[in-house]
């Protein structure tokens, strides 16, 4: 049932500036109102994006900033309309926690595409308060953005599907790409990138890591799985692989050349882009007419979308590459992602962390 008391103090662990370095920092949430479930954090992915938000890298960032949308908890508490949900439950809490419900994409439940969608941090809520994300010991959720974590399922290997994981599987799924025999390619082999090769692998696809560099060759093919690596600046290697894959998912989250990569693509082919990129992109039109190509978007999924997912990870035995830390390895830990030194994804172990301190 819903709590009639004061609203909860909380502690997590903020950014207070740009310099994205966080620090314990104690705050409140609302009380659980009759669509909300209060969760206690068990842990928490740790995305590229989180380093664009604590940095100001997208110019749109406030302070205090408590990060992180790659959360599993235990519900400890429902609203009195909650009907999904009781307390003991394992779920996870991806990129949003509202949306207006209203519009054509909420209609089509599509809701990470209404333009009154609330992001679950750096964002404000229907109350007027900032949204605090999981790094934090408790987050308070309308049960409509939460999805049951299967079981079986550990939290730590969850928490990074609830973002990386959805964001490869929803493109394929809306581009009519599932079918078992395409030839695919992953550009960029990060935290998204290594979950796009196992989703695709376990679609039946044959899949083609693309990469600027050598150094993730053996683990490309030998332990995520892959079928073939590229180096693309390898012009040999390049030029015989032309017009040889169906689609292209391009996780890079920092600005480079398309047309190297267009050139890969089949007839039809598709350039899905899914890195958050601040600066202007370059390519020549013919690139596209002449194969009739198409360069496009995605943007994570939706909430049908993460629990079709998740029981798809857990069909296929699925899981992702992670490195758990506790919350004050954290700073430490955005320092080694902007130098992508991980393989491939941290997760905060938040309940065993000492958050305030």
């Amino acid at each position: 049932m819903g709590s009639d008391e004061t609203e909860r103090s909380v502690v997590g662990w903020a950014a207070r500036d740009s310099s994205g370095v966080l620090s314990p920092y104690t705050f409140t949430l609302r009380n659980t109102g009759p669509e909300d479930v209060f969760i206690k954090v068990l842990c928490c992915g740790i995305c590229h994006t989180d380093l664009h938000q604590v940095k100001n890298e997208l110019g749109m960032s406030n302070y205090p900033m408590v990060p992180g949308h790659e959360v599993v908890g235990e519900v400890v508490e429902v609203g009195s309309d909650v009907t999904n949900y009781r307390a003991g439950d394992i779920v996870g809490v991806g990129v949003l926690v509202g949306c207006c419900r209203s519009c054509r994409p909420c209609q089509r439940d599509i809701e990470q595409y209404c333009n009154k969608k609330i992001w679950s941090y750096n964002d404000t809520y229907t109350d007027g308060k900032p949204t605090r994300g999981g790094f934090a010991e408790n987050m308070i959720v309308d049960q409509k953005f939460l999805v049951k974590i299967p079981e079986g399922m550990s939290a730590e290997q969850a928490a990074p599907l609830l973002c990386a994981g959805v964001t490869v599987y929803s493109p394929l799924s809306h581009f009519g790409l599932k079918q078992s025999g395409l030839r695919g390619g992953i550009l960029g082999l990060g935290g998204v990138g290594h979950m796009g090769v196992k989703i695709a692998k376990a679609m039946g696809h044959h899949v083609t890591v693309i990469s600027s560099s050598d150094k993730k060759r053996v683990e490309a093919l030998e332990h995520i799985g892959a079928d073939e690596y590229l180096v693309s600046s390898d012009a040999t290697r390049m030029q015989e692989a032309a017009d040889s894959l169906d689609y292209i998912i391009d996780t890079v989250p920092v600005a480079h050349p398309l047309e190297p990569y267009l050139s890969l693509l089949k007839l039809d082919g598709k350039l899905i882009m899914m890195g958050v990129i601040n600066t202007p992109l370059q390519f020549v039109t013919p690139m596209l007419m002449l194969g009739r190509k198409i360069i496009t978007g995605s943007f994570i999924g939706s909430m049908k979308e993460t629990n079709e997912m998740l029981e798809f990870c857990k069909e296929k035995g699925l899981t992702s590459m992670i490195e758990v830390v506790k919350m004050d390895y954290v700073n430490t830990a955005f320092e080694r992602l902007e130098k992508n030194d991980v393989r491939y994804r941290f997760v905060v172990d938040v309940a065993g962390s000492k958050l305030d301190q």
